[in-house]
């Protein structure tokens, strides 16, 4: 069975954009399965793709190949690649810190830049500004249809050439987290850079009401005690609440409400985040 193609991208799906890289795709192989993780990424967000795709890529089994496709960058003399990951999936995508959490959470065993003169659709040769379809697309058709091997992609280069997003990796020790806010879920719950397994290491257990404060640069937003439960139906509407979240990540989160917009709280600016227990 050839391995499924997953896409995503910051197309929208208010036109014909996306459907033209599943067409490119069944033209090189009309049996390839092609499906969709999102289109709705904003505009040039590339950390929002890079983090999309760690949780989403160990739901499928090895071997997919993905397309990433959020690319300010695109027409430029930036490498256009596919990674071979270390848990056997490939991610056909700009390298220009898409793989940042990916290298970060699953690792990167092998990148290379594609070659174009064999791997690029040529009859839009003239084209530099759509390489979701022309490019990044049609190579994954071609490695996923097994017209070309990973190795005929193009030449290799090092993976410490990738390149990386910074990472705010937390600092955990027993009984207390120093982290960041790293980003927004859509319900608008804060998604700290705190692994889920971390949080575990750190001694926290299941009903302790925890204290939780957020700063900026100038200010303490918030500085009061948190449930760490399940879910958000363990607090009333409206309350906080601290859970492990689905993309791995400690998230902060209010129960049917917004936490973001309840706390003025916007994507632009940093927000360093501590969660100790009381006696700390």
């Amino acid at each position: 069975m050839k391995p499924a193609i997953v896409m995503q991208s910051d197309f929208g799906i208010d036109s014909g954009l996306v459907a033209c890289m599943h067409g490119i795709c069944k033209m090189i192989d009309p049996q390839l399965e092609t499906y969709d993780i999102t289109h709705q990424i904003p505009a040039f967000q590339i950390r929002e793709a890079s983090y999309c795709l760690q949780y989403t890529v160990p739901c499928w089994p090895s071997g997919t190949v993905f397309v990433s496709v959020v690319d300010p960058g695109v027409g430029t003399s930036r490498r256009a690649s596919v990674a071979k990951l270390k848990n056997g999936s490939y991610v056909v995508t700009p390298d220009n810190g898409t793989l940042t959490f990916l290298h970060d959470m699953i690792g990167v065993e092998e990148i290379r830049e594609i070659d174009e003169k064999t791997n690029r659709y040529q009859k839009t040769k003239n084209v530099s500004v759509f390489h979701g379809r022309d490019l990044f697309a049609y190579c994954a058709a071609k490695l996923a249809a097994g017209k070309i091997t990973y190795e005929e992609v193009g030449p290799e280069y090092p993976v410490e050439e990738i390149i990386l997003h910074e990472l705010h990796h937390a600092e955990v020790t027993t009984g207390d987290v120093k982290a960041m806010i790293q980003g927004y879920d859509p319900f608008g719950s804060a998604e700290v850079s705190v692994r889920n397994e971390e949080f575990v290491q750190a001694g926290f257990q299941l009903g302790e009401r925890l204290r939780v404060s957020v700063s900026d640069a100038k200010r303490v937003i918030l500085d009061k005690e948190i449930l760490y439960e399940r879910s958000f139906g363990y607090v009333p509407k409206g309350e906080d609440v601290l859970f492990q979240d689905l993309a791995l990540f400690v998230t902060i989160a209010s129960n049917e409400a917004n936490f973001k917009e309840k706390y003025g709280l916007c994507e632009e600016q940093q927000y360093k985040v501590r969660i100790r227990r009381t006696n700390k």
